[in-house]
């Protein structure tokens, strides 16, 4: 088992493993904690016996973060305890790691609540600590206070104004309250600091798509132009990345509501005043808009095909090629 963990595991990022991998880890953590003082191991469990490395500190922030997402909390504890007497208390990735724990095993709400006002002490001594704010905002997400994060992510880009991830998420907390044109500004300001993510341009796409279909008015001119936004987003994001597989379930969604569009209807819609002041752009042409339902069907259809084939290997999300599996499946039925 330790084989087939070493080669995703302690150096991958723990919100990037499947569940069965994150189990896996931290199944093995108590055993690699109580190894690593004493035991050689094989890479990667190898670089807990460093004397002293950036991946030796990683390893154990990793296995924290899995221990935590299993439940494993005792484990969790030991390893906040190595990762607080090497960097002390009051580091403030350590705070914010801390308080993550602290979260994770609060009992009640009002436990949740006494967290929450030990950060808003934490930043009243340091404003600038960013680790805590960012436990802030996601404690008040969850605490199902959105208002009050929005507000708390709006001063944290003040201080901080090219953090993609606070911008990223501010964009999704916006979406969750229908502010599409406040959500779609914050994730222009992602693309800003990373403009080659395409995952970035694909949520865009998606953005777009939600706030076109937000009134179900596929005749609408402003509905027609976020439709067409959304498609040269989602172009852009597999022009980026060719075997993303979001941005072709994308690609294939925004084209199937414009490909039943006429020429006229169209340039009609790109030719009227935009509701939002936005540019007029030179409207795509309907064998255009075709050819590119057409290549996503066939890139779907390829993944699709790829991913049952090698279910045992590691590559798309199971859940979304299923989704795409749907997708192609009710778009066959149509046609017949």
């Amino acid at each position: 088992m330790a084989s087939k963990l070493s080669s995703v595991a302690l150096l991958q990022p723990a919100d990037q493993l499947s569940p069965f991998a994150a189990l896996q880890m931290a199944q093995q953590a108590p055993q690699l904690l109580n190894r690593s003082s004493s035991v050689p191991s094989t890479f990667p469990f190898s670089i807990l016996q460093a004397a002293e490395s950036p991946e030796v500190w990683t390893a154990y922030e990793h296995l924290l973060l899995s221990c935590l997402r299993t439940r494993d909390d005792q484990t969790a504890r030991r390893c906040l305890g190595q990762l607080t007497r090497r960097f002390g208390a009051s580091n403030p990735r350590i705070m914010g790691l801390q308080g993550l724990y602290d979260e994770a095993v609060a009992k009640d709400q009002a436990a949740l609540d006494s967290i929450l006002r030990g950060y808003e002490l934490k930043l009243t001594e340091d404003p600038t600590n960013m680790p805590v704010a960012k436990r802030r905002v996601a404690l008040l997400r969850s605490l199902s206070r959105p208002e009050a994060a929005i507000e708390a992510l709006v001063k944290l880009l003040d201080d901080s104004p090219a953090d993609a991830e606070a911008w990223s998420e501010l964009s999704d907390l916006y979406l969750s309250q229908g502010l599409y044109p406040q959500a779609i500004f914050s994730l222009e300001e992602v693309l800003l600091i990373t403009p080659n993510a395409w995952n970035i341009h694909a949520r865009m796409g998606e953005m777009m798509y939600l706030y076109a279909t937000a009134k179900d008015s596929s005749v609408d001119h402003d509905s027609i132009r976020r439709l067409i936004e959304s498609m040269r987003w989602f172009c852009r994001s597999v022009e980026l990345c060719d075997d993303y597989l979001r941005g072709y379930y994308g690609l294939k969604m925004a084209t199937n509501r414009l490909v039943s569009l006429d020429a006229r209807t169209l340039d009609a819609a790109t030719a009227a005043k935009s509701v939002d002041g936005s540019a007029d752009q030179t409207p795509p042409s309907p064998g255009n808009v075709k050819r590119l339902n057409e290549l996503a069907s066939a890139k779907l259809a390829e993944i699709v095909k790829r991913s049952q084939k090698h279910s045992n290997r590691p590559g798309h999300d199971v859940a979304e090629v299923m989704a795409a599996k749907k997708l192609l499946d009710e778009d066959q039925a149509s046609s017949q």
